[in-house]
């Protein structure tokens, strides 16, 4: 069957890879559709550590169930979700396996579903009365969600999400779905509107505008009572603990490419709740769910192109070249 396959460092293509089989317990899928992440360009770009060559990407997937998918009758068409667990690490034992120690994310520590045919386990399946695209955007949106769900936003809060790519689009749409004050914060002013369709109230632009004037007067000078990270960047780490309101809670989803430095008294001055979020639990998979069935994404602005399987290392090559040019691509297999 075939795959798109990178080789090395910007060395990928469309090879022939051995069919699949289910075995017990697993259901398998032929492939629709994929989407292309941040951390599918990070792969191409050499820049993951995590990732050994070569590998099959892709973890965003919509799929129909071909066999062996249990109460998911042969022609459903399912989302995944694309991680392991020990079930005995720390994590695990806590019922927290999306942080499991041991975690081997399909794509990354292990090859994906940018293929024909794939096998998953029967667990990981999840149908919804959505399109292909719809289904695709699942797994990408539930990091998002999952950031929202640790930060415990409600409908009392104001949460201000710094990024606007297809992580922080999540985070915003989960805010917004909670029925919290949202505020949107990026340099790019298409991607901001993509955020107010999302459910953004308020948008900055912190090249244009002054961040902390802005969410100063946005919420009455206590600052907003969480903070989402969806960025890497120090500097974006650092406004968020010094953004934050008192007692307010701040949730970090990217990673920092380099030490951060910090004024630690505003850590107790403030008490601060500081939390890291990775990947996504079954709820934040179903809670994606009922929002996108209740209609309340704008799909169609978050992809930017669609592309057939062949085109896959070309459309990277672009993504590479100009990365803020694309929120969301993804490829027809």
């Amino acid at each position: 069957m075939k795959a798109f396959r990178m080789e090395g460092p910007e060395a990928a293509s469309v090879a022939e890879v051995p069919e699949v089989a289910a075995p017990v317990g697993e259901a398998l899928l032929r492939v629709k559709m994929v989407g292309m992440c941040g951390t599918d360009l990070n792969t191409f770009r050499g820049r993951n550590a995590m990732v050994t060559f070569p590998r099959i990407p892709g973890h965003e997937v919509a799929a129909e169930v071909v066999e062996g998918g249990g109460a998911f009758a042969a022609g459903t068409l399912v989302t995944i979700s694309p991680y392991t667990s020990c079930g005995k690490c720390a994590s695990c034992r806590r019922g927290r396996a999306n942080a499991c120690q041991f975690n081997e994310t399909m794509g990354v520590q292990r090859d994906g579903a940018m293929t024909e045919y794939i096998s998953v386990p029967v667990e990981k399946l999840y149908a919804a009365k959505l399109s292909i695209q719809e289904l695709c955007l699942v797994e990408p949106l539930t990091v998002g969600f999952h950031a929202a769900a640790r930060g415990r936003v409600n409908a009392e809060d104001t949460v201000a999400v710094f990024g606007c790519g297809g992580v922080g689009l999540g985070a915003i749409a989960s805010a917004a779905f909670r029925g919290a004050e949202t505020i949107a914060i990026d340099m790019d002013d298409a991607k901001l509107e993509i955020a107010r369709k999302a459910g953004a109230k308020h948008l900055i632009h912190s090249k244009n505008e002054d961040l902390h004037e802005r969410l100063s007067a946005i919420t009455g000078g206590h600052g907003p009572d969480v903070m989402i990270e969806a960025i890497g960047l120090p500097q974006t780490f650092r406004a968020a603990v010094e953004e934050v309101a008192f007692t307010g809670r701040v949730v970090y989803i990217g990673y920092a490419k380099e030490p951060v430095a910090y004024e630690t008294r505003l850590f107790v001055q403030k008490e601060l709740d500081v939390m890291g979020s990775r990947n996504a639990l079954p709820e934040d998979f179903r809670e994606v769910i009922r929002m996108l069935e209740a209609g309340r994404f704008p799909v169609e602005d978050a992809v930017s192109a669609v592309v057939p399987l062949t085109e896959a290392g070309r459309m990277l090559g672009e993504w590479s070249a100009a990365p803020a040019k694309f929120t969301k691509i993804m490829v027809e297999i």
